[in-house]
């Protein structure tokens, strides 16, 4: 039976794809294939047992969308879609991952010169051919060869945003979790590690039933686009988004040592098996075990492997050969944040910013269920141009959210803001309307082209700002879709142990910014504090805290100075501190 992700993940592709094929001319039709995705995908219910009715019950299914989704749980595919997937394969649709080239415009370059993939835009535009197509001159030839060598699209080895892989891998993983006999259907490799792209995904599947059962689920599933390998215990496929997706299965002894060898990276392994050859051991996939055949040492459990080789278990996120190895020797690995140590979330939007959805009593109690002391309703800024709330709409929000903190005892809800930060470091508001607010998310929403100095000028600027606790989604960036802004990592990091500004940690997948390597330059800083946020637009998304967890692992970020794990009192303090200056 297809899942509620499998079919949210359709949804969402024909969302893209219908935005190439009829470009803004039906922007409608596109947000709506969006809204029913994040509908099903939230849902407990099975949609495969709903009928077209019970469908057209969900919020933003219509009745043609609920006619392709029965059409997708009786037959295994969409029509629609297969047609458009036909019209664009994945790597034209790449091509619309590079900033300045839209869908029409991606259209356009198809139908001029030939252009049907990244490879054959970078020779267009190293044969500056593009300038002679309406519209395009050498300076965006220029900004786009620019875009394409910072967003790392189109090498040797295609890379997919986390954000897809993750949406892939967990249909993947929760049909293989349903076939008798499994135990556990987990993503490894660059997945597990949190990186933000991935050239494949790895997945293991722990059974003690046939494996082979196992395979013929996963080459049936519906992201099947071609079968490469089949064996009993691993196969690949490619899918329709042209992602290859590797699984084997495994004996529930052979977990740990499965789940050590396939996490990686490559530069970590090689330390491990040095470090078993040291003892005379050999360490693979199968096992850490005597050299030429002999006992088992450990196998079950990666804590047992790193036991075993006198290592501390070393989480996965950090497993990269870049000094994790030798901390964990010399016992000075940090104490990384959980999600069980998360006491509030401090950028949360409602239905008052234009581009969010729950109402503010929704997302307060969702906030509240979560078990949080505290949050932050930080919606947007009336400088942002049609997403943003107006004085008025704020000063009644106000008197809505006393109301709310009498039935939420337990949660101190502070209303706060997210703040746009100007050219020139402006935020929006005068300072006396912004001291009736106690609390301020601050982000660059515009003027991305701007030079290092200047954007590194303007966030400072906003950081020094009284009214200002967050700098949120540091650069900007979108993973795969938009670089982040060009700054002086030095300068922001000094910045904010001076100004006691704390600098984000966003949790949304098509985010993860501040970016893992900035993090770990961060938490070398003592002086600088974070915060872990969702930035969350539904009252579903508030789950996406575990991913910025993930990410705040990533980059070594210590627990204790994630300030929205600490205690009311101390958090409170922490804020009242800045925005008295």
């Amino acid at each position: 039976m297809i899942s509620n992700s499998e079919v949210a993940s359709h949804l969402y592709e024909l969302a893209k794809l219908t935005t190439l094929a009829e470009g803004n001319s039906n922007a409608f039709r596109v947000r709506a294939y969006e809204t029913a995705a994040r509908t099903i995908d939230g849902l407990v219910e099975p949609v495969a047992e709903m009928t077209a009715e019970q469908l057209t019950a969900l919020r933003g299914v219509g009745p043609s969308t609920a006619s392709k989704i029965r059409q997708l749980i009786d037959t295994g595919t969409i029509e629609r879609l297969e047609e458009l997937r036909s019209r664009f394969p994945p790597e034209f649709v790449e091509l619309t991952t590079v900033p300045g080239i839209g869908p029409k415009t991606a259209v356009m370059l198809r139908d001029e010169l030939g252009v049907t993939g990244v490879g054959g835009l970078r020779a267009a535009l190293e044969s500056h051919t593009l300038r002679e197509l309406p519209g395009f001159g050498a300076k965006t030839e220029e900004n786009i060869l620019a875009a394409l060598e910072r967003l790392g699209v189109g090498g040797k080895q295609r890379r997919t945003p986390i954000i897809e892989a993750m949406r892939v891998a967990g249909d993947v993983c929760n049909a293989l979790s349903q076939v008798p006999g499994v135990r556990l259907a987990e993503p490894m490799g660059s997945l597990r590690r949190f990186r933000e792209t991935t050239g494949d995904v790895d997945v293991i599947v722990v059974s003690t039933g046939d494996p082979e059962a196992v395979m013929a689920r996963f080459v049936e599933m519906p992201v099947v686009r071609e079968v490469v390998g089949y064996g009993a215990r691993k196969s690949a496929i490619v899918s329709a988004s042209g992602l290859q997706i590797d699984v084997r299965v495994v004996e529930p002894h052979q977990y740990g040592s499965a789940a050590m060898y396939f996490t990686g990276s490559k530069a970590h392994n090689i330390r491990l098996r040095q470090m078993a050859i040291d003892r005379g051991w050999i360490l693979n996939e199968y096992a850490l075990a005597e050299a030429d055949g002999g006992a088992v040492i450990a196998s079950r459990t990666e804590q047992e492997v790193y036991a075993a080789l006198g290592l501390p278990w070393i989480s996965p996120e950090i497993r990269e050969d870049a000094g994790e190895i030798e901390a964990a020797l010399a016992g000075s690995l940090p104490d990384l944040v959980e999600e069980k140590h998360l006491r509030g979330d401090l950028h949360v939007h409602t239905s008052l910013s234009g581009d969010a959805r729950d109402s503010l009593p929704t997302m307060v109690a969702a906030v509240a269920a979560r078990g949080y002391r505290y949050c932050a309703i930080t919606d947007h800024g009336e400088d942002l141009a049609i997403n943003g709330a107006s004085r008025q709409q704020l000063l009644a929000q106000r008197r809505s959210i006393q109301r709310l903190q009498v039935k939420h005892p337990d949660l101190v809800i502070l209303q706060g803001l997210e703040l746009n930060i100007g050219r020139g470091g402006s935020i929006d508001y005068d300072a006396e309307f912004l001291v009736g607010f106690g609390f301020g998310v601050a982000s660059v929403h515009s003027h991305f082209g701007l030079s290092a100095d200047q954007q590194t000028a303007r966030v400072i600027a906003a950081m020094e700002n009284p009214a200002v606790n967050v700098i949120g989604h540091l650069t900007g960036r979108r993973i795969g879709k938009r670089p982040g802004i060009d700054l002086d990592i030095g300068a922001i990091l000094t910045a904010a142990e001076r100004t006691g500004c704390a600098l984000e940690i966003n949790s949304h997948l098509d985010r993860l910014d501040a970016p893992a390597e900035v993090l770990r330059a961060a938490a070398d800083r003592r002086g600088v504090v974070f915060a872990i946020s969702t930035d969350a637009h539904d009252a579903g998304e508030l789950a996406n805290a575990a991913w910025g967890v993930r990410h705040a692992r990533r980059g070594w970020v210590p627990k204790d100075r994630v300030v929205n794990t600490w205690a009311p009192a101390r958090f409170l303090k922490w804020v009242e501190k800045k925005r008295r200056g």
